[in-house]
């Protein structure tokens, strides 16, 4: 199954690369970008985390693009879609999601490649909607999540089962963006 890359008018959307995972361990293990996941990672676990989404690219076609900026080609983060499975009672269902270092905030790439995502999901994966959730406390992703038009139901919100029960981000919200009617 053949890959799409994306453009965006700041940002190439791609593949993975080997001079990627430095900067994305790097990334991984920072408390201020990983301060709504369970913890930080470690080299391997990034590197196995590179691994797996670079396997659902292989399955599936698409998945978390590696963000490089135009012009600089300097490594950003992620930006994508990825099939979740774990036991919840919406999914399976395929979620958008990003991760940026630090130095990226404020400058609106998420919503930018966001959007990308959103529009290669519904144009060209032919999918009818996308999910994505995140710790009810996380205001930046949900932000990027109502600006990019998903809406939350708030009896979706759940206890994410693949984080301990008394950790202070258990509690997540889920949202929801429908493939866009035709006229």
């Amino acid at each position: 199954m053949e890959t799409a890359r994306l453009e965006t008018e700041r940002l190439i959307m791609r593949r993975w690369r080997e001079e990627d995972r430095e900067p994305f361990a790097a990334m991984n293990a920072d408390p201020e970008v990983m301060e709504h996941f369970t913890g930080l990672l470690g080299r391997e676990r990034s590197d196995a985390l590179v691994d797996r989404i670079e396997r659902h690219f292989d399955e599936h076609g698409y998945s978390l693009w590696a963000l490089e900026l135009r012009g600089s080609g300097r490594f950003i983060g992620f930006a994508g879609l990825m099939l979740q499975t774990f036991d919840a009672p919406f999914l399976p269902a395929v979620e958008i999601g990003w991760r940026l270092a630090r130095s990226a905030w404020g400058h609106g790439y998420a919503i930018e490649a966001a959007r990308r995502a959103a529009r290669y999901a519904f144009e060209e994966a032919g999918l009818d909607g996308l999910i994505s959730m995140t710790a009810v406390q996380n205001r930046r992703s949900r932000s990027v999540m109502e600006r990019l038009g998903m809406t939350r139901d708030p009896a979706e919100d759940f206890d994410h089962p693949l984080v301990p029960k008394d950790s202070p981000i258990s509690r997540h919200v889920l949202y929801r963006l429908r493939r866009p009617a035709t006229t």
